[in-house]
């Protein structure tokens, strides 16, 4: 398989390039390119693998003359234009058992660190100050937790909070009607969902009909005092409607780990003492970057080897 070639585009664990090498894939890693680069290189190369940084347009696509497939290593897509990979016939894989225990553990610490209000109390204690009464928080054991997304991620963080003692309800439109759940989880209608939750966690892809999903009128639905919690994709909240509502009261807080626009720079959301964020670290882990990558290579190898799609985003 030495005449397949790939490119690394974006930053990939060593393993990952080595066991594709050692499959007799032809690797070079060539990090960092610009549009016009990549452009100009990527007819050479039957194979693409990215992680978030590369944008492969449709523009891109309609150079690479050779290319058969494109890998993500990580869950989301957004970087790559999905229609115009399949109008080109190039398969579109990416990898979401990878980060799912990176990213449930993330969502799990939001949820936590929104309770107990611990980055506030940080700060504070940082700047000298000692106000154990403005920091009171709230227990998680008792409390309902709602799951938007009941995939791989969203299983990880809803079986972790059965172990906290917490009510757990789980919503996915995805799931077949009658689907059975697993111990200590209710699944229920979204309405339900959000109007039961004391905290809500998000694990649901950024779609037409996902966008802007929590608005205005959703999140009055809230259970006033609940928070949310964002370790998904950015545009799923509209984050004018939830600066409204924090500012106003009726949500006691969320964190963020992903935004509209990425990077997203200061935002009037960060001017709210009850927002927490991170700069979209749900698969930032040492065991998560190496898992997605390692998958993303199994896939290349058994793609170019022996001809199968695992983990397909498109149909061909």
């Amino acid at each position: 398989m030495s005449d397949i070639k790939v490119l690394v585009a974006d930053d990939l664990s060593k393993a990952a390039v080595e066991l594709m090498t050692k499959a007799g894939l032809s690797v070079d890693v060539k990090v960092g390119l610009a549009p016009a680069q990549l452009g100009e290189i990527i007819g050479a190369y039957h194979g693409l693998a990215v992680r978030s940084a590369t944008k492969v347009t449709a523009d891109i696509l309609a150079r690479a003359s050779s290319l058969k497939i494109v890998g993500r290593a990580g869950v989301g897509v957004d970087n790559i234009d999905v229609k115009a990979a399949t109008e080109h016939k190039v398969q579109v894989i990416n990898t979401p058992s990878g980060n799912a225990v990176a990213a449930g553990e993330l969502a799990l610490g939001f949820m936590f660190a929104l309770a107990r209000k611990i980055p506030q109390a940080t700060a504070s204690m940082k700047r000298g100050e000692w106000e154990k009464k403005k920091f009171s928080g709230v227990e998680i054991t008792g409390k309902t937790l709602g799951v938007v997304g009941f995939g791989n991620i969203g299983r990880q963080v809803a079986e972790r909070a059965v172990g906290l003692r917490m009510k757990v309800l789980a919503y996915d439109p995805l799931l077949a009607p009658g689907s059975a759940a697993p111990a200590g989880i209710e699944l229920v209608s979204f309405d339900d969902l959000v109007g039961r939750s004391d905290f809500i966690t998000l694990h649901i892809p950024l779609t037409a009909e996902t966008k802007n999903l929590f608005g205005t009128a959703t999140l009055a639905k809230m259970k006033k005092g609940s928070y949310l919690i964002n370790c998904a994709r950015g545009g799923v909240i509209d984050e004018t409607a939830l600066y409204e509502s924090l500012k106003a009261g009726h949500l006691g807080g969320a964190a963020l780990d992903v935004f509209e626009k990425e990077p997203c720079g200061p935002l009037p959301l960060f001017e709210l003492d009850n927002v927490i964020a991170s700069p979209h670290l749900g698969a930032s882990t040492k065991e998560a970057q190496s898992k997605v990558a390692v998958e993303l290579a199994e896939v290349f190898v058994d793609f170019f080897k022996n001809g199968k799609v695992r983990n397909a985003v498109n149909k061909l």
